[in-house]
C-alpha cells in the first residue's frame, strides 16, 4: 500500500513528498549531523530515492564530506536531506521536517561513539558504534 508523506522547511519555501514506507529510522550522533543541525543528534527517516520528490522550491546543497551531500533551505536554514554517492538508491530525510514527525520515531541510534556525553541514549533502542549497515548493536 502506497502512502504519501509530506514535509518541508520552517518557512515553507521548500516542500517535498515521499511515497512509500521508510527503509529505516535512525537517530544519528555523528559530529557531521550534529553540526549540520545545530543539535546534539539528528533523526532521519530513510526512503528510496525514487520515492522522493520536491513539490515546491529548490533547496541549496552542501558537500559535507567526500561524496556526501546535504540539502537545506537557503531562506530559513532548515536541514532537509542527506545523500551519499555510495548509496544513490536511498535518501535520508530529516524526521523533524516531516509534517508528522511523531509517526516516524527512530528505531535505532547510530554513531553513538561520537555522541556528546550529556545526551542520554534511549535504553529501549539498539545502539551502533558507527553505521548500522552490516554491524551488530553494541552495549554502550
Amino acid at each position: 500500500m502506497d502512502t504519501s508523506i509530506e514535509g518541508g522547511c520552517l518557512c515553507q519555501a521548500i516542500r517535498y513528498r515521499v511515497t512509500g514506507e521508510p527503509l529505516a529510522r535512525t537517530l544519528c550522533h555523528c559530529r557531521s549531523c550534529r553540526l549540520a543541525s545545530g543539535a546534539p543528534s539528528l533523526a532521519w527517516a530513510i526512503f528510496r530515492s525514487a520515492d522522493f520528490a520536491l513539490t515546491a522550491g529548490t533547496p541549496l546543497s552542501f558537500q559535507s564530506s567526500a561524496g556526501v551531500y546535504r540539502t537545506f533551505c537557503g531562506a530559513c536554514g532548515t536541514s532537509l536531506t542527506y545523500q551519499s554517492v555510495s548509496r544513490t538508491d536511498a535518501i535520508d530525510v530529516t524526521t523533524i521536517s516531516l509534517d508528522h514527525p511523531e509517526d516516524f520515531a527512530p528505531t535505532m541510534e547510530i554513531w553513538v561513539e561520537h555522541r556528546v556525553p550529556w545526551e542520554p541514549l534511549d535504553g529501549a533502542l539498539p545502539h551502533y558504534a558507527k553505521s548500522s549497515v552490516g554491524a551488530s548493536p553494541i552495549d554502550p
